[in-house]
């Protein structure tokens, strides 16, 4: 039973979702679209949506968080400079899915998430 366990699997054991989490969150940081899996994308959505709002704040507290989060000092500035002013008057929802539909070998559903 997966009683109070938040979350997909993703068919991985923890440390690789966390790894995978984190790779996801990092590209679409520095590309601010990527195109995935609708599972991993769902799922990518909240890491996102946390690391933006701790930047939103701005405070060396809040970046520190951010930086041992994604472990990119580059990735982590841009986050702060360039990406959280943009979204100063949102309160969540940084991000859109746009569905592509069944990738051709594995008719796996695959989707563009992208920031707002």
């Amino acid at each position: 039973m997966r009683h109070r366990n938040k979350g997909r699997k993703l068919a991985t054991d923890a440390s690789h979702q966390k790894a995978l989490m984190v790779g996801l969150t990092k590209e679409i940081i520095n590309h601010e679209r990527i195109k995935t899996t609708e599972a991993r994308a769902k799922e990518v959505r909240t890491m996102l949506d946390k690391v933006i709002t701790l930047s939103k704040k701005g405070d060396l507290h809040s970046r520190r968080q951010v930086l041992a989060t994604l472990n990119d000092r580059g990735l982590t500035d841009k986050l702060f400079t360039e990406i959280a002013p943009r979204f100063a008057e949102r309160n969540g929802g940084y991000s859109r899915i746009l569905k592509l539909g069944p990738r051709q070998g594995d008719a796996a559903s695959m989707v563009i998430i992208e920031l707002v």
